[in-house]
């Protein structure tokens, strides 16, 4: 027995699409952001590691949630 599958209709953005694709989006591109841009960083303990992606992961976060908000509200996805 399946469990019975409930759809809603929208008016406007949907916001969990937007939530859901903006986390990730923000993995896949932030990832290799993070690693490209550590490599010429000097970060000698872990706390300087952690600090430096989650300050360039918050700035890829925040781009990456206004991209596809835009994106969301043009095509209303």
């Amino acid at each position: 027995m399946t469990p019975e599958v409930t759809r809603t209709e929208t008016d406007g953005i949907d916001y969990g699409w937007v939530m859901q694709v903006t986390f990730v989006l923000t993995i896949f591109v932030g990832t290799p952001v993070v690693v490209l841009l550590s490599v010429p960083a000097t970060l000698p303990t872990w706390t300087d590691r952690a600090l430096f992606a989650v300050g360039i992961g918050s700035m890829v976060w925040f781009i990456v949630a206004i991209l596809v908000f835009l994106y969301a509200r043009r095509t209303h996805v």
